[in-house]
């Protein structure tokens, strides 16, 4: 088989590999993430600074940008957040609307985060379940 023939067989779209992703992931609405949070796991909101400042923020979420998630998380890693203390925790990865949430945390447990999801619908499914919200900084 030439290579062109084996890179046509193993390309896909970025929906079939969303699907897959989250195929294995027993994906949270926002109540369930809340009560994940409120028995002592960690909700991790990925989602860039601008959005942040304009959206607002969960209070009590840690605040790991995408490019850092698997260096702060990684309970093995010498960069790790103090909060990363083992590989049994349950983390709920969170983004702007539960997309780029579900491939981080297909990372994570890739890491030996066995019970690393996320969050269905991400910070706009948070909001507007009226689950509290810290408003952006006053410019």
């Amino acid at each position: 088989m030439g290579t062109a023939q084996r890179t046509q067989r193993t390309q896909r779209s970025v929906d079939e590999l969303l699907a897959e992703a989250r195929a294995g992931l027993d994906r949270l609405g926002p109540a369930e993430a809340a009560a994940v949070r409120a028995a002592g796991g960690l909700l991790v909101d990925i989602r860039y600074a601008a959005l942040r400042e304009r959206d607002g923020i969960i209070p009590g979420a840690l605040i790991v940008e995408r490019n850092e998630l698997e260096w702060r998380l990684d309970p093995q890693c010498d960069h790790r957040l103090p909060e990363a203390a083992h590989h049994d925790l349950p983390v709920v990865v969170v983004c702007n609307e539960g997309y780029a949430s579900s491939f981080a945390a297909v990372s994570l447990r890739q890491l030996g985060l066995v019970r690393a999801t996320d969050l269905v619908g991400g910070f706009q499914a948070w909001r507007s379940a009226g689950l509290p919200v810290e408003p952006p900084a006053s410019h």
